[in-house]
């Protein structure tokens, strides 16, 4: 990647991400009758389902103050992340405990489901944690606190959470809630107790390279028994590759601010077995399942191209070109730039398509739902943008 080819990304993803991608959701996805906003968006941007999943409320809410502080601090923006914080906090928490929050709720914000899981908690705290550095507000720094102390005791603590199989058959854990704690506790250390966000982070990430990582097997497991054991049946064997590359940058990413060379390269060889895993040498793209064992997978959906792990692809490999400046990772990173930029944008409507057929031909069409809102892809956009600009900038330096 020499000055021009970085000067030219840098161009696409900045052009995509303030020109497509945020427009998009500016224009159709607000809400301004009832507050938050709506996900359930057709190809065009038509509204297809009003209710309102808080995880993506949460993440809706990220963006917009991230936006503000990381690219411009547009008063649009703000409005916009103070707009969903106040539907947030109105109507995504349940009344009988100050911290638990909804999976759904109606458009004027009646709750339609309440999950066993944390993610709308998960990403209530990365929500609250970005407005306080957007506002400096201190009572939306002490709720988000309060709230991430509540997620951690629910992450950390056996039997807070209320299995989905029986624990006593078949003990178990999984990747996910260890992969939100890094991203959480990384995300809070600037406006809370930052010692405690640190132990949480070494805690995680700890269990997460000892335990579900396997070199010896080149997979890094989803669930493993309760020391790193493989699990009897399909779920012992399935690997999500998205999940291992998006573990990989956040680790990474934890390497590089602490300076320890021995974190990155524990992250750079998750990137290199997720990479190497999930790739589709016949289709090309990011698989969505793997059974680790060679054996036909559970999921229906495990050969399905989804725009996410391909979002955290991007920002993955040239994060690891970034801090290993092995050339290899910019031929990765160009490999699912390509595949990515040739079927997910939509260059009619804007935004990109989330559903792929191993093919590459479009399952569904549309931008949003339950799953699919303003994240990954804006997030994937603007780090990038940002990364490559510092690396343009390293380059008219003459220095990486």
């Amino acid at each position: 990647m020499n000055h021009e080819r970085l000067a030219q990304l840098r161009d696409v993803y900045q052009t995509s991400l303030l020109h497509d991608v945020i427009p998009f959701w500016q224009r159709y996805g607000v809400d301004r009758e009832c507050g938050g906003f709506l996900t359930y968006l057709d190809r065009d941007g038509r509204v297809y389902c009003t209710d309102k999943p808080i995880w993506l409320q949460g993440r809706a809410i990220w963006l917009f103050a991230t936006l503000h502080q990381m690219v411009e601090p547009r008063p649009e923006w703000l409005n916009l992340a103070t707009h969903g914080c106040e539907f947030l906090l109105r109507h995504c928490f349940s009344t009988g405990s100050p911290n638990k929050m909804h999976f759904l709720v109606t458009r004027d914000g009646k709750p339609l489901r309440t999950r066993r899981h944390v993610y709308s908690e998960v990403f209530g705290v990365l929500a609250l944690a970005a407005m306080t550095r957007a506002t400096g507000d201190a009572g939306i720094a002490r709720h988000a606190a309060g709230l991430f102390d509540s997620l951690v005791t629910s992450l950390t603590t056996e039997g807070a959470i209320e299995p989905k199989i029986n624990p006593r058959a078949r003990p178990m854990k999984a990747l996910a809630p260890l992969m939100c704690l890094v991203s959480v506790a990384g995300a809070l250390r600037d406006i809370g107790d930052a010692d405690k966000c640190e132990r949480v982070i070494d805690q995680a990430l700890d269990e997460i390279l000892r335990d579900f990582v396997k070199p010896d097997d080149d997979c890094v497991l989803e669930v493993v028994g309760p020391d790193g054991e493989h699990v009897e049946g399909p779920d012992g064997r399935v690997m999500n590759p998205g999940h291992t590359i998006e573990a990989a940058w956040f680790i990474m990413e934890i390497g590089r601010r602490r300076g320890n060379q021995r974190i990155i390269q524990q992250a750079a060889r998750m990137l290199d077995i997720g990479f190497a895993r999930g790739w589709d040498t016949e289709h090309g793209g990011l698989l969505y399942f793997i059974d680790v064992g060679g054996k036909p997978p559970a999921q229906l959906e495990h050969d399905m191209k989804l725009w996410w792990p391909h979002c955290e692809a991007l920002y993955a490999t040239l994060l690891a070109y970034r801090v290993l400046g092995d050339e290899r990772y910019a031929r990765m990173f160009e490999q699912v730039h390509e595949y990515a930029f040739a079927h997910f944008p939509d260059p009619r409507h804007g935004e990109w398509f989330g559903y792929l057929r191993r093919d590459g031909a479009r399952s569904l069409n549309l931008k949003g739902n339950l799953w699919k809102g303003p994240f990954h892809v804006p997030r994937a956009l603007m780090l990038c943008w940002k990364l490559l600009d510092a690396m343009a900038e390293g380059e008219n330096r003459g220095n990486r």
